[in-house]
């Protein structure tokens, strides 16, 4: 008896339906954009990293992830250091200010926030782009800090050595 050999059939693939044609819709004129309603930068520090958008109109407050500016910042040194571009420019009181800042301790998130309302500014105003310069707020600290070394306690602290 000879062995029967199987005969491979290709399996057709069910044909596609051709799709009626569409239907022509008439489309509504685009609206023409607003004016933009607020400035938004981002601003950078070590890890911190600050979202923030100021807003000519609306109540003239601050806020940071949802709480007050004076909740978030607690030290007298840290909402100096936040605000200090709105004082260099005689800008204060005249925007709402709304952040949302992550990463990083509070005195990188601060200097982070320093920073994006720096380039927020220099968007609303071109103008005040050589004050801010000098005073040195455009200017991301690229400071960050250094990873840690395979076979050393941190990036550079090698373990303490003994003799025996």
């Amino acid at each position: 008896m000879t062995p029967t050999k199987k005969i491979k059939t290709k399996k057709e693939k069910p044909t596609s339906v051709v799709a009626a044609p569409k239907k022509h819709r008439i489309e509504k004129p685009k609206e023409i954009k607003k004016a933009l309603r607020y400035f938004e930068e981002v601003g950078r520090r070590k890890t911190a990293i600050a979202r923030v958008r100021l807003a000519k109109e609306g109540e003239k407050t601050i806020v940071i992830n949802g709480k007050s500016f004076e909740n978030y910042f607690q030290t007298l040194e840290l909402r100096e250091a936040a605000l200090s571009p709105l004082k260099t420019a005689d800008l204060i009181g005249q925007f709402q200010i709304s952040v949302k800042v992550k990463g990083g301790g509070l005195h990188a998130q601060a200097e982070a926030v320093r920073h994006g309302i720096a380039k927020a500014l220099v968007l609303f105003n071109p103008e005040l782009r050589t004050k801010l310069k000098k005073a040195g707020y455009l200017t991301r600290d690229p400071r960050m800090r250094e990873r840690k070394k395979f076979g050393l306690k941190r990036a550079r602290r090698a373990p303490q050595w003994q003799k025996r």
